[in-house]
């Protein structure tokens, strides 16, 4: 569906946009808010009011200048059906092979949950583009620090769940890739300006990073998506 790496779509703002329980007439002000912020990566939870249609709206307003895609993918056919309105990243709260396996059938880019190093490399080995660990709050940089000494160098990760400004530099130290953004960027309730305000934070906080983050980011493992 693209011959562009996932990695190129993360790097050089690692910040994907979790627009958990939006609603379609609210995607043009609040996916304008965060593309004129610098994120790029924008998904929106299958568990959301009308998710396909955000996500054919999404698609539809900003083509290329985005990848966007469903997030809280719970089963396989759901993954047509995210293609179908545009979708093109499938994201997981769990490690299921046979959905991250039929994401990358369809051409999609897979980001699977995962909480252990056993899940982690049993979703790499399956295909996936990078690992979601999640809930990050059950895993402090400590914890990922570990885990990434012994999973392979390529492998991206990107911590989701209480991600807030002041936790992206700890994260980011211990080996993290990118970061999933939930309620401290967006939530139901909050405007296209207060989630411009957000997004400006998190984008100020990861350019203060730019030092650490210069040759940080692994090359992608395997073939193009």
């Amino acid at each position: 569906m693209t011959d562009t790496a996932f990695i190129d779509w993360l790097h050089p703002v690692p910040l994907i946009a979790i627009l958990r329980g939006i609603k379609p007439a609210e995607i043009p002000a609040i996916g304008e808010a965060l593309v004129d912020a610098g994120i790029r990566i924008i998904e929106v939870p299958l568990n959301s009011p009308q998710p396909l249609a955000s996500i054919e709206k999404l698609s539809g307003l900003f083509g290329d200048r985005i990848l966007a895609g469903a997030g809280t993918v719970l089963d396989t056919r759901s993954v047509q059906d995210v293609k179908s309105a545009g979708g093109r990243l499938i994201v997981m709260p769990h490690a299921d092979a046979r959905i991250v396996e039929a994401a990358r059938a369809n051409g999609l880019y897979a980001a699977p949950g995962f909480a252990t190093p056993t899940e982690a490399f049993r979703m790499l080995e399956a295909g996936a583009n990078a690992i979601k660990l999640f809930p990050a709050e059950a895993a402090p940089p400590d914890v990922l620090k570990a885990m990434r000494a012994i999973l392979p160098a390529a492998a991206l990760i990107i911590p989701v769940g209480g991600i807030t400004p002041d936790k992206l530099g700890a994260y980011w130290t211990a080996g993290a890739n990118g970061f999933g953004l939930g309620s401290a960027l967006y939530k139901p309730g909050m405007d296209a300006a207060q989630v411009s305000d957000n997004a400006q934070r998190f984008c100020m906080h990861m350019d203060a990073l730019a030092p650490a983050r210069q040759g940080a980011t692994a090359p992608e493992k395997g073939a193009k998506t």
